[in-house]
């Protein structure tokens, strides 16, 4: 028997905690959401991540999956581990650190269903309208976050698409706790409209010398049609950095000795080896840690302190 209206109402009082405080729509297939939690505001450390969840019989983008997902999971709670985001100003454009924000950010991309794949959360998420409410996770979770630093070391932040949003939380707490050292954030999109924080970015580039902001595209004029002024070809991480032309555009050395380098975003960026009695085994394509390793870089493990701090982040 299926619910009924009041069974489904009955099971989001149980089941949901928290309410959608504004949407704001970068395009069709991104967004950030601002979620305010019915307990108030969850304790968590810039670069940690949570789990946002909906039941498997809300609706979602494909109406037809999304009834194929709700009968095979009944009234489930689909969830999914997000990253906090920062807006890193608030709407005075003063700094804005986590701890000072009165809601939690979160920075989607839209995750389609395949025809024999049942939508998930993302379809769903995307569906919500300011004052609807979801699950939030009550606790914080995760080790991706800043290491004590000496004041005058380099931070480096490489992400491709919205894994930049834990680095946006962790930017704004070292601008705030008064890092000197260079700071720079390069993130990798298909396109320009896929960078939803750029003008914010823009605008701490202009208040603080020691941070820069740094957009690669793949598949914009400039990257695909060699008559097109300006033309530069595709331009992925490992390839800018490999290759010299970060160092040469930022003005800053990458040295094992003094940078941290944090990487979020594809597992073909980030590039994590296997081990074996040989030595490690680098995936191909070479990621950044083939990158930075044959730097002199270390690796970041729970027993073994290194300066590549990565998340896995699907």
């Amino acid at each position: 028997m299926s619910p009924t209206p009041d069974d489904l109402a009955r099971w989001r009082a149980e089941n949901y905690n928290a309410a959608i405080t504004e949407v704001i729509g970068v395009h069709r297939d991104l967004r950030i959401l601002r979620i305010r939690p019915d307990a108030g505001p969850l304790n968590y450390t810039p670069g940690q991540y949570t789990v946002l969840g909906l039941g498997a019989f809300e609706p979602c983008l494909d109406g037809e999956s999304a009834q194929l997902a709700a009968d095979q999971n009944g009234e489930k709670l689909i969830r999914r581990a997000y990253s906090f985001a920062g807006s890193m100003l608030d709407a005075e454009r003063r700094l804005l650190r986590t701890t000072d924000c009165p809601y939690l950010e979160f920075y989607l991309a839209l995750v389609p269903g395949g025809p024999n794949h049942p939508p998930g959360l993302t379809p769903r998420l995307f569906r919500l309208a300011t004052g609807d409410r979801l699950f939030v996770g009550p606790h914080a979770h995760g080790r991706y976050t800043l290491v004590p630093l000496a004041g005058d070391e380099s931070i480096l932040f490489v992400a491709t698409g919205t894994g930049e949003a834990p680095h946006n939380a962790m930017l704004a707490e070292l601008l705030a706790a008064g890092h000197r050292g260079p700071i720079t954030s390069v993130t990798c999109v298909r396109r320009q409209y896929d960078l939803a924080y750029l003008a914010t970015h823009r605008e701490l580039e202009r208040r603080y010398a020691n941070y820069r902001y740094i957009a690669l595209t793949t598949r914009e004029p400039e990257n695909l049609d060699p008559a097109t002024p300006g033309f530069v070809g595709k331009r992925y991480l490992q390839d800018y950095v490999a290759s010299g032309a970060f160092e040469r555009e930022r003005g800053v050395a990458l040295s094992a000795k003094r940078t941290h380098v944090y990487l979020c975003g594809s597992p073909a960026m980030v590039g994590l080896p296997e081990h074996n009695p040989s030595g490690p085994r680098y995936p191909q394509p070479k990621g950044m840690v083939e990158v930075l390793e044959a730097r002199g870089f270390v690796l970041d493990h729970a027993d073994q302190p290194g300066n590549i701090h990565y998340e896995r982040y699907w």
